[in-house]
């Protein structure tokens, strides 16, 4: 059948010349049109619900917020992990669903459970879905600095929450601007306690008070004289003389008592959950652009950038925007690095084909079916939805050499027709006629055999697709994209190859002893292929010795999820020992920023301490994130490296308390939404007493600490928190006509500065507080001296219906699937994950005895990595059935199909090896470049078979080594031209620096080690196996009494 292809191919040659334009204009269109961004979007499919209830402690608000929202969400069809975690005054729970699962489903799921238990929820928490965004999905940050001092934190937070946001959230592709630091402006209602005793106004009635002064109503329409008037009575508050002028209530006479004779009303900040600071130099404001699931991030960035730019008129003098993180740089870097790449094999491949062949001609052949083939995979890659990135370009950049080889092979093959034709007719040259007829010969006869074999490699990298979690949506994009390259190549090798071979090869073609390549070739290979084909047994000896010696390589390589990836900008987030205050952390902020700046190759420095007001950020205040923006490389001391310059900021920033951890961003945020923790190797601690839990990280903290290879260990602190316990003496109370509630009422109001509406500016909402002055309760003792007004208006003190005093307590409580859970963050340098892991669990079953109920497990990218091992038992014995099928569809014969399989070891054993001699370790992208090299393997094994076998079936003799030996000595050009236009597909991508290298390079190791080895061997090894193997079965089936 394939065959007649490529006969009506050739046949109908004007249809496929322009079906290849068309193709060729439509891809074009697609590589204009294709999304581009860095990375794969590495995310689960997750819904976040965030529950703000201002001024709540950690623990209450995990018992009446996170606890029944999260225990419904376990109910949510396809979720798989509930994520739970509880801070002051806010509720955040995580819900991951399945692979596959659509997000707005899910969301429509999320939002339906939700609705169920909004009602249980307490009065005061509101509960919102976060953004429709991903771990990628943070792909822009600024800062807005005042260096004039004509503008206040407080003013800058305002042009951000009230101008800013609202403007940027109109570019297309943003989920949601999040604003950071600064200080959110609030008035402040402080409450004198002796003048609300000596007027007899207790703190409700403050509130109340201030309610109902602050709202506005419409009173319908009201027809005058013909025409129509809408009534409206506004009341809001608008000044500090307003808010003064609040009656609370008539005193004797007929006298108003006003907020003003009660209270002083003042302008402040809102307590800060969250900070920014900016090179070392003080505090700011600023945003994050936060991009919507699936968008063009780069041309969201370039969205935002005109927007900004726009908005840049408008702000006051002395304001001014600076850019703080922007991803468009990384993913510039990336795409113009593979793109290079891709340019870099287009040309070498050319070479190599050029020099094979010694014919201009023949080589555009292949020169012109390589883009082509390119096209095709970005209009499937279009159609799919897929973005051009690392992973999506690096599957053609691995697929380029492979995609080539049916033209070279087929090429020489109408070379060797076409030089036939002249020994038999030397001074004539062919006409049209004969010509096409002979470049379909050509084709026809190898064509089968070689598109089976292009298919090998297509279908090989099907379990790729087989992957689950974070290494399943990396490496999808890749395989797909590899997948469609080698098809297309597979698809033109049948129908436009043979047509650009009648179209090109003409004239003279000069013989394969024209050649000085092939020469040399033939002059090295022929004594090997005649001591080989004497002695095929000690052959199989040797290469089965040589397989035995990459028992050592694996012996000493490590192990890996992925290898860290150089995104240019750099994440520096330590944590702290819980209960920093807001000062504090600023401190704390503001020095490290300031080591950080110091570094001469740092640009810019954006720490934050806590979280922006993003539903995607649920940071406790004593967790940092500082975005380092590098300076270009050109700018860099000589001899620096992106790893010394980790090693040199860590020696310089060491902060008592704070443990470092170096990470680059997109990884880090999306580790952080994906397994709950910031460091590439977490122990979840779980159990269902916080004090047992608490206890086990600690032990676990110290004796990590110990263990070689360890850089930092830190455990997230149960008890290090702080409180102030009011436990009410309910028969005190009760003597007094007070309840629970009216206590309770004192301590969130005149303690915790309780919010009881928002002034309306315009677009701009301010909060409203009332609270005692601080200096009644900034101690214990002045806390439980503290004024309350009972019912009959009589002045008793907190201390007299109630106990207060100072205990430990949880900083923020984590749940996962219902459990209460603590991690240690752990991170290594200088050695492999896999060995680290090892070393540390044997020092923990060793050391710690966990209480019962307690258990301890690892997660992070270990997690990723255990799964990824366990799928590859699985997918690696199916990539080779796939490949032994097809092979048997190619041949027909099992024994031949086997043969072929037998040379897969040997390409393993040269990969093995050059990972060892690179120093890199087993990761999920070296064994997906295992995958890669068997159906490449494969392939060449085929081309080696089809030329033996088909100079069996040319002699009449059916003398097998005769045979043998000329398939494998007279066609060593397509050979050698195979193994070379692989190999020059990928040295670039092994050889190769820049954005994306680091994973690239690790997938290509194993292919580029594997084809030095396995042609090498495979040349010598099919040979001698198939003149065994012929032997054996021409005696047994050789006639009684016919003698050879």
């Amino acid at each position: 059948m394939i065959a007649a292809i490529i006969r009506a191919s050739v046949r109908g040659r004007n249809l496929v010349i322009a079906a290849a334009l068309l193709l060729t204009a439509i891809g074009m269109a697609a590589v204009r049109t294709t999304p581009v961004d860095a990375l794969p979007d590495l995310s689960d499919v997750q819904v976040i619900i965030r529950t703000s209830w201002p001024g709540q402690a950690p623990q209450i608000v995990e018992n009446q917020v996170t606890t029944p929202v999260a225990s419904t969400m376990l109910s949510v069809p396809g979720a798989r992990v509930v994520r739970g975690y509880s801070f002051t005054g806010d509720s955040f729970v995580y819900v991951l669903f399945d692979d596959g699962t659509d997000l707005y489903w899910a969301r429509s799921r999320v939002l339906e459970y939700l609705s169920q238990v909004q009602s249980r929820l307490p009065e005061g928490a509101r509960a919102s879905l976060g953004p429709d965004a991903t771990g990628v999905g943070w792909i822009y940050e600024y800062a807005l600095v005042d260096k004039t001092g004509r503008h206040d934190l407080a003013q800058l937070r305002s042009l951000q929450d009230w101008f800013l946001r609202y403007e940027l959230k109109t570019v297309p592709g943003v989920a949601e601007v999040a604003s950071i630091g600064g200080m959110v402006k609030e008035y402040q209602v402080v409450v004198d306690p002796q003048k609300l005793a000596a007027y007899g106004v207790t703190g409700e009635d403050v509130a109340e008070a201030l309610k109902r002064a602050n709202q506005e109503t419409g009173g319908s329409n009201v027809e005058m004289a013909g025409a129509e008037y809408t009534v409206r009575a506004s009341g809001y508050l608008k000044s500090l003389d307003d808010f003064r002028a609040v009656p609370i209530r008539n005193a004797a006479g007929g006298i108003p008592i006003t907020l003003g004779n009660v209270a002083t009303v003042q302008l402040g900040p809102e307590m800060r959950r969250g900070i920014a600071e900016l090179n070392g130099e003080g505090e700011v404001a600023g945003g994050v652009i936060i991009m919507r699931q699936g968008q063009n991030a780069r041309a969201v960035i370039e969205g935002v950038r005109d927007k900004l730019d726009e908005l840049r008129k408008s702000l006051p003098p002395g304001v001014e925007l600076v850019t703080t993180y922007d991803r468009s740089g990384l993913i510039d870097r990336a795409v113009e690095n593979l793109t290079g790449k891709l340019f870099e094999e287009f040309l070498i491949v050319a070479l190599v084909c050029a020099l094979f062949l010694w014919h201009a001609r023949s080589a555009l052949v292949a020169i012109l079916t390589l883009p082509l083939g390119i096209l095709i995979a970005f209009i499937v890659m279009r159609l799919q939805g897929l973005n051009a990135n690392i992973l999506s370009l690096g599957g053609i950049a691995i697929a380029i050499g492979a995609m080539v080889d049916a033209a070279v092979v087929m090429i020489e093959n109408a070379h060797k027709h076409l030089e036939r034709w002249h020994e038999a007719n030397p001074d004539r040259e062919p006409d049209p006629a004969t010509r096409w007829k002979l470049v379909t010969i050509a084709a026809a006869e190898v064509g089968p055999a070689l598109f089976l074999s292009l298919l090998i490699i297509t279908f090989s990298f099907l379990p790729i697709f087989t992957l689950q979690g974070q290494e399943g949506r990396l490496f999808a994009p890749l395989a797909f994209t590899k997948t469609y390259a080698m098809a297309a190549a597979a698809f033109l090798s049948i129908t436009l190859i043979p047509v650009l071979m009648g179209l090109l090869i003409r004239g003279r073609i000069p013989g394969e002893e024209a050649n000085p390549l092939n020469r040399w070739l033939i002059r090295i290979y022929r004594p090997a292929i005649d001591w080989v084909l004497a002695r095929p047994r000690q052959t199989l000896l040797i290469a089965l010795l040589v397989f035995a010696t990459s028992l050592w390589p694996v012996s000493q390589i490590g192990g890996e999820f992925l290898p860290q990836m150089n995104e240019g900008d750099l994440l520096y987030m330590p944590s702290a020992l819980p209960g920093l205050s807001a000062a504090e952390a600023g401190r704390l902020l503001q020095q490290t920023d300031r080591m950080i700046k110091a570094v001469p190759e740092v640009e810019s420095v954006f720490g934050k301490a806590g979280r922006a007001d993003s539903a995607t950020d649920p940071a406790p205040l004593e967790m940092f994130e500082t975005t380092i923006r590098f300076k270009p490389r050109d700018q860099w001391r000589p001899g620096m490296t992106p790893e010394k310059l980790v090693e040199e900021l860590d020696a310089r920033v060491k902060v008592p308390g704070l443990a470092n951890f170096w990470i680059p961003p997109i990884r880090n945020r999306i580790d952080m939404l994906a397994t709950g923790i910031k460091s590439p190797i977490g122990i979840k601690v779980a159990g269902s007493n916080l004090a047992e839990i608490d206890q086990t990280a600690k032990q676990i903290e110290g004796v990590v600490k110990a263990v070689p290879g360890v850089s930092s260990a830190i455990a997230e602190r149960l008890t290090g928190g702080r409180y102030i316990d009011v436990e009410v003496n309910r028969a005190a109370a009760g003597r007094y006509g007070l309840n629970v509630a009216d206590v309770q009422a004192v301590v969130s109001g005149a303690i915790g500065g309780e919010t009881v509406g928002q002034t309306v500016e315009g677009l701009a909402r301010y909060p409203i507080s009332v609270r005692y002055p601080r200096e009644l309760r900034d101690s214990v003792d002045k806390l439980a001296n503290l004024p309350v007004l009972t019912p009959s208006r009589q002045q008793i003190t907190l201390g007299t219906v109630a106990t207060v005093r100072i205990s430990d307590g949880p900083p923020m409580l984590r749940s996962e699937n219902g459990r209460p859970v603590t991690w240690i963050y752990v991170d290594g340098r200088g050695s492999d994950m896999a060995g680290l892991v090892s070393d540390i669990n044997r020092a923990i079953t060793s050391k710690v005895a966990p209480p019962p109920g307690v258990s301890i497990s690892y997660t992070g990218q270990y997690e990723f990595l255990v799964r990824a091992k366990e799928r590859m038992k699985l997918v690696i014995p199916v990539t080779l059935a796939i490949i032994l099928a097809l092979l048997y569809l190619t041949f027909r014969r099992w024994d031949e199909a086997l043969l072929i399989m037998g040379t897969l070891p040997f390409a393993l054993t040269g990969g093995l090896w050059l990972l060892w001699w690179l120093g890199y370790n087993q990761s999920v992208a070296t064994a997906v470049g295992f995958i890669a090299l068997a159906g490449v393997a494969a392939e060449f094994g085929v081309v080696m078979l089809i030329y033996l076998k088909q100079a069996l079936e040319a002699r009449s003799d059916g003398d097998v080594a005769a045979a043998a030996r000329e398939g494998a000595l007279l066609r060593v050009r397509p050979k050698a031209m195979t193994v070379a236009v692989i190999l020059a597909g990928l040295l670039p991508v092994l050889a190769g620096s820049g954005a994306g290298s680091e994973v690239m390079s690790r997938i290509a190791a194993p292919m580029v080690g594997g084809m030095l080895t396995a042609p090498l061997l495979s040349m010598l090894v099919i040979p001698a196996a198939y003149l065994l193997m012929r032997r054996r079965s021409r005696s047994q089936v050789q006639p009684e009494g016919d003698v050879k």
